[in-house]
Order: structure tokens, then sequence, then C-alpha cells
């Protein structure tokens, strides 16, 4: 068993350890605050919290290359995470200030993964890393797509050249 006061010497996973298509990438900023709502009764971040500002992060990543996320629901696009790996390397405390850091690592097909690393703003310290994939389905057919829609491939485009 691990003592808690080891995890923060836990290491990445491998599903979300730098790959050398990341590396080229910048990261995007999100800024996050933990609010009493995000929190347990010992003030602790609730796990689920990272995941939404994962998901807050990466929506606003998209929108700051002028992708919204309404303009894919139009274009009748959903992007679901098919696949989600976390690792919590130390708690996060109500009050803090954190970096949710996303960057998009590559598209597959109509398979879209991205990184996150959730740190201190103030400091090196590294709350989670995770990876996330997403995939394009169809929202009228409720299937997943054979290619992206030329819209959001091209706009993916501008993540690829930051």
């Amino acid at each position: 068993m691990t003592n808690p006061s080891d995890i923060s010497q836990l290491p990445a996973t491998g599903a979300i350890q730098s790959s050398t298509e990341a590396i080229a990438q910048a990261w995007f900023d999100y800024l996050v605050t933990a609010h009493p709502h995000h929190t347990d009764y010992g003030g602790i971040v609730w796990h689920g919290a990272y995941i939404a500002w994962m998901e807050e992060a990466r929506v606003e990543c998209l929108r700051s290359i002028g992708i919204l996320f309404a303009d894919l629901v139009a274009l009748g696009c959903d992007l679901p995470v098919v696949e989600l790996a976390i690792r919590y390397h130390q708690p996060i405390r109500m009050g803090a200030n954190v970096n949710v850091k996303t960057r998009m690592v590559g598209v597959s097909g109509v398979r879209i993964n991205w990184d996150y690393q959730i740190q201190a703003i103030d400091t090196a310290d590294v709350f989670a890393t995770a990876r996330v994939t997403l995939v394009a389905v169809d929202r009228e057919k409720g299937k997943i797509m054979r290619q992206l829609p030329p819209a959001v491939k091209d706009a993916l485009l501008k993540l690829s050249d930051t």
C-alpha cells in the first residue's frame, strides 16, 4: 500500500507521459480556483472536479482557435470522451489557484488525443496528469464518423501550428 506522503512521488502513467509529438505543441493555460463546492468535507478537491476542469480547459482551448462547441453541434458533430487516464499526484485544497494546462497531442482518423497537467500557479507542484481521447460522432445518427468534418479538421490544424 502506498504511503499517502509518497503520493507526490508517483510517476505519470505511461499513457500520459510526454511523447515527441506533444513536445512540439504549446500548452493552453486555464486558471481555476478550488471553491468550496469543488471539495469534500475535509476541504480536499473531489476527484471529479479535475475532470470537469479538464473539459472546461479543452473547450476554452478550442474556443481560442475559433471552434465553438455550439458550432460543432450545428455541424452535427459531437466529441465525446472515449478514453480517460488520470494520475492524481497530490491533493488540491480549497482556495488553491491552479493552472489546468492542456494540449492536443494528435489526431488519428476521428480520434483526438489531449494531454493535461494540473499544477500550482506559483510553484512547480503537479497535482494531476491526464490523457483524454475524444472521438467524432454524428449527432443525428449516433455513430462514429468516418472522418472529421473538414471545418473541424482545418481548425484543429491550428493547434498543431502553435
